[in-house]
């Protein structure tokens, strides 16, 4: 066996292992807000309302605070994001949103989202120069990717076949530099 044999499938299986933590990712977040005025902000929103059905917070939430005084956000400046079905009777669920790196201007909240459908999402910002609201709607699906378990599964064909095709090539080889009697 040599190196080159045992260095390709360590290099791989070591590739697998260091993106494994990637299977996190569900795609980017998209705006359902772009500078839209309320009071003295201008306010964006941006969303990745992944619906889930275990409770956790899929429905994720950036807040872009900026003001239309062309003066920074001052740092007391909160905002706060509910979101209520449309698709059926349901209350509000909210969430204050915390600030990203410590910055008042963008803000980051996550909530459940327990269906697929639309949802009205209110932002809410309150602060030192007063309060405002924005309302805005959001159609929340569940994430599509498979688990990464199923993955492996759907990759085993490809592998198999990669299997073989170097199995054959290797065989042709060996065949090629076998002394000819």
């Amino acid at each position: 066996m040599t190196a080159r044999s045992v260095y390709a499938p360590t290099l791989a299986l070591a590739t697998l292992l260091i993106a494994a933590p990637a299977g996190a990712h569900s795609g980017p977040p998209y705006p359902v807000i772009s500078h839209q005025t309320a009071g003295v902000y201008r306010l964006s929103v941006w969303t990745d309302p992944d619906a889930t059905d275990d409770t956790t917070k899929g429905g994720q939430f950036w807040v872009v605070i900026e003001s239309s005084r062309a003066e920074a956000i001052p740092p007391g400046t909160q905002a706060r994001v509910a979101v209520r079905p449309l698709d059926r009777a349901g209350p509000f669920v909210e969430a204050l949103a915390a600030p990203v790196d410590g910055n008042a201007s963008r803000q980051y909240a996550a909530l459940v989202m327990d269906h697929e459908g639309p949802f009205g999402v209110r932002v809410a910002v309150d602060g030192p120069w007063g309060a405002a609201t924005v309302d805005t709607m959001v159609a929340a699906t569940y994430d599509l990717r498979p688990p990464l378990p199923l993955l492996a599964v759907y990759l085993l064909p490809f592998l198999a076949v990669g299997f073989l095709w170097t199995l054959r090539l290797v065989r042709r080889r060996r065949a090629r530099a076998a002394p000819q009697v």
